[in-house]
């Protein structure tokens, strides 16, 4: 395992760690009573970690079950030292006041009595920016506790456009991002950079699932990637950069950890010659050059950049799995993964203007979905 100092906060976490969002009926209700087979899995999982030298375990409240399976499995049955590793949970209170309240029923599903850090988790769109960050709102109040000693470091996840994270990372009240950047979404640079500047620990959530489900990858990738696991480049290629610190693996993910390491900066020869094979096959598509970004937020509702990323996949890298995966979790009223599907109807609303001369835009979506779509 290595290690690397997680921004200002001074921490030196692995750059491999444990997420908890994937358990066996983890999204279960109750969120206190763990299943049996729940509980092995978590054993298990939580053993192999500490064994490759994890020190960074990661959940969420949202998560369901996962804050009370890790606070039994860390503390009643494996009973590992509290110093020995970093915990990492989040929450979304939308009010100032409901912060203490869900903080102190976090505190005691981790059957713990501090965080090394706390994400407000999930500043996704504009308005949830303003619910966190407001005067007096609850980020406020998680530095109240900060100053008491329940917190020790205070962040953010983001499923947003990138406008928003740059926004958030603005306001100077996080010491860490967790953010979406892999090879297959090199979208959020400018904020890894950003955050770089401003000394901010940088997490990269899923970069095995919604980084293209590299644990079950088509042929073509695996011929691309040849003779390493698409896997484990991507890992590579995302530590390739220094302010990137931790990537988040989970189930299934967490045993084939052996080949990532030891990590390159910059990339390694061999591992820049991949690259240079995967950028190159953007030129066997006439439109995949073509991200859509200058049509983000479309009146249509449609998420235009993410459908021709999904195309792009597809068309140069054989990842149609992967694409119908995505695809059909477009929610028009969910923050998490924002978008509608390309109805005629909702077609003919779509703000062509912004569309560059010789692109066309609404031909590729329809081709895009018919392929990927599943009713």
């Amino acid at each position: 395992m290595e290690y690397r100092q997680f921004g200002k906060t001074g921490k030196k976490i692995s750059v491999i760690t444990l997420g908890g969002m994937r358990y066996l009926h983890g999204w279960d209700h109750p969120r206190e009573v763990i299943p049996e087979s729940t509980l092995e899995q978590g054993i298990k999982t939580v053993e192999m970690a500490l064994k490759f030298g994890i020190n960074h375990i990661e959940t969420a409240y949202g998560y369901i079950k996962s804050e009370h399976l890790y606070g039994k499995i860390l503390n009643d049955i494996l009973k590992v030292d509290r110093n020995s590793y970093y915990l990492m949970t989040k929450g979304s209170p939308k009010t100032a006041k409901e912060v203490r309240p869900l903080i102190e029923n976090q505190l005691k599903a981790l059957k713990t009595d501090y965080f090394d850090f706390y994400g407000w988790h999930g500043i996704n769109n504009l308005e949830l920016f303003e619910t966190a960050c407001v005067k007096g709102g609850p980020v406020e109040e998680l530095l109240k506790l900060k100053e008491e000693g329940i917190i020790n470091h205070i962040g953010f996840s983001t499923h947003a456009i990138l406008d928003v994270i740059i926004k958030s990372i603005e306001t100077g009240l996080f010491e860490f991002v967790n953010l979406h950047y892999y090879y297959f979404f090199q979208r959020n640079k400018p904020a890894v950079d950003l955050a770089e500047s401003k000394k901010m620990g940088v997490f990269i959530i899923s970069p095995n699932d919604k980084g293209g489900q590299l644990f079950n990858p088509p042929e073509k990738l695996k011929e691309l990637t040849s003779p390493f696991n698409p896997l484990h480049w991507n890992a590579r290629f995302c530590l390739s950069n220094p302010a990137i610190h931790t990537l988040s693996f989970g189930l299934p993910t967490i045993d084939q950890l052996d080949g990532i390491l030891p990590s390159s900066v910059p990339l390694s020869s061999a591992d820049q010659k991949i690259k240079d094979r995967l950028d190159e096959q953007v030129l066997n598509d006439p439109y995949a050059y073509f991200d859509g970004y200058c049509m983000e937020n479309d009146p249509s509702g449609i998420n235009i950049p993410e459908i021709l990323r999904f195309r792009k996949l597809w068309k140069c890298y054989g990842m149609e799995g992967f694409g119908k995966y995505r695809y059909n979790m477009f929610q028009e009223k969910d923050h998490w993964f924002h978008g509608i599907f390309p109805t005629e109807e909702n077609l003919k609303k779509i703000n062509l203007s912004k569309c560059p001369d010789g692109i066309p835009v609404v031909d590729l979506i329809r081709e895009t979905h018919k392929a990927l779509y599943k009713p």
